[in-house]
Parts: C-alpha cells; structure tokens; sequence
C-alpha cells in the first residue's frame, strides 16, 4: 500500500504539471506573437507536458488504469486554483461545490476500485 501511495501522490504531482501547461498557455498568448516572453513561456508550456507525458507513463505502469484516469478530473480543481492564484480570477461557490464533488467522486471511486481489487 506504501508503494501505491507514492504512486499516487506522483499522479497528482504530474497531474498538476498538466494544469500548469496550461497557466503557461495562456501567459504566452497575452504576450506579441515570436517575442522572447512568448517563446520562453511556450517552451514552458511544451517541456511541461513532454513532462506529464512522461510522467504519465509512469504512473500507469504502477496504479490501475481506472483510478489513474479518475483523478485525471482533479485537474479541474488545479485549474481553478492556478486561475485564483496566478491571474487573481474569482472562485464563485459554484466552482467550490463543483471541485468538492470532484474531490468527493475521486474518494469514492477510488476506494471502490480498492475494495474490489482487495476482494479478487
């Protein structure tokens, strides 16, 4: 189970990688067209996901493909966080209920998928 875990905590990790390519994207589309901003912060966004790419990889070699794709959903939550914290966009309550049924569907899922695979 320890494995698992860490395992685990490196989707999340990898996961937020992912979200942060897209904090990226959206820095270097604010910036003139070829500039040296716009460059560096694409080449960001790019090595961000040959990042999560491989790090995708990974993760799916180690953890049940049904749980690893059931936490692909909490990159929504590391969305609107990045958003709130990097472009200072307001979290309106119904994005806070949305992340916790987020959250609460990942919780649920994956302990069901444990409980399955501890059953076989």
């Amino acid at each position: 189970m320890r494995q698992q875990a860490k395992w685990f905590l490196l989707l999340h990790i990898i996961l937020g990688i992912y979200a942060g390519s897209s904090v990226c994207s959206k820095l270097a589309a604010q910036q003139p067209f070829l500039s040296a901003a716009f460059l560096l912060l694409y080449g960001l966004m790019l090595a961000a996901l040959v990042a999560y790419a491989i790090g995708w990889q990974q993760v799916i070699k180690h953890l049940p493909l049904t749980t690893a794709y059931a936490n692909k959903a909490v990159t929504v939550v590391w969305g609107i966080l990045l958003g709130m914290a990097v472009f200072g966009e307001a979290v309106t309550p119904r994005q806070v209920v949305g992340a916790v049924i987020i959250i609460a569907g990942i919780v649920l899922f994956v302990r069901a998928d444990n409980e399955e695979e501890g059953g076989k």
